[in-house]
């Protein structure tokens, strides 16, 4: 595979670097192109790869594209591409928020296969969670290739496109959820007598640590949830006073309101 990136910021690096580290690719197979200096730069002190000068180059030494750039920039890139390309069929990888399947294989030639990805930002230190769903032409080697990119910095899971908003509205905003969650445990910790500093770090290791448990045990947060909490104890007391606030509603509306928005996004 050689693989092409139009786009070299934090997440097209992020993505690079995990596929290098994973050994699904090599810098020699790697050649980006961005329009700004500092992007440019960045991504080959990352990734030791060589830069482009345009994505017509690119389309032009790589069967395999990720396209990172903004939603706004999609179509202009895929003419870009096409020329480039001149006709070979291309793999087409796309992280761009809200860009359809139809809409990015109406911007490409017939011999172009693509794939919609929805990362998110957790990817930037290798603990990702990446949905992807296949266009119309694209085949299970196809999938694959996604599922190994995307799996090198994390977990990636294949939906069927009608499921992106969902996936947007539950993995792609919910670190900022999390990020909250995290802010307010370690505010409780300061008003009973913590330090910021130990109290974040605290926080933060907790939800790291019960992730993990969930993934690697493969039980339900359920079962893991009763298994911390005791009769009569500490631990029920604050669940009780969870859903008293209404937290678990307030967590299932955010996910719904996320989705919606994340629908008229791709709407407009």
């Amino acid at each position: 595979m050689k693989l092409g990136v139009i786009g070299c910021g934090k997440m097209g690096t992020a993505l690079v670097e995990g596929a290098i580290k994973a050994g699904a690719a090599t810098p020699a197979d790697v050649l980006g192109c961005d329009p700004y200096a500092a992007a440019r730069e960045a991504f080959s002190k990352a990734t030791g790869s060589l830069m482009a000068a345009n994505a017509a180059e690119v389309a032009a030494k790589c069967d395999t594209i990720l396209l990172a750039t903004k939603p706004n920039d999609i179509a202009a890139a895929l003419r870009e591409v096409a020329s480039g390309a001149d006709g070979q069929p291309r793999l087409i990888l796309s992280i761009a928020a809200g860009v359809t399947l139809t809409a990015l294989e109406d911007d490409s030639p017939v011999s172009f296969r693509v794939i919609r990805v929805m990362p998110n930002t957790p990817a930037l230190v290798g603990q990702g969670a990446a949905a992807f769903c296949r266009g119309t032409h694209a085949t299970e080697d196809d999938a694959e290739i996604a599922r190994t990119l995307l799996g090198s910095v994390g977990l990636a899971v294949e939906v069927p496109e009608r499921l992106m908003d969902v996936v947007t509205g539950l993995s792609g905003s919910g670190p900022a959820y999390v990020y909250l969650m995290i802010e307010a445990l370690a505010d409780g910790g300061v008003k009973n007598g913590l330090g910021r500093a130990d109290a974040i770090k605290l926080a933060a290791q907790t939800v790291l640590g019960a992730a993990a448990m969930v993934l690697e045990t493969g039980m339900h947060p359920a079962v893991l949830k009763d298994m911390v909490t005791s009769p009569g104890g500490t631990t029920i007391a604050g669940l009780a006073e969870l859903e008293r606030h209404g937290v678990r509603a307030g967590l299932i509306d955010a996910v719904t309101t996320a989705t919606r928005r994340a629908t008229e996004l791709g709407q407009s």
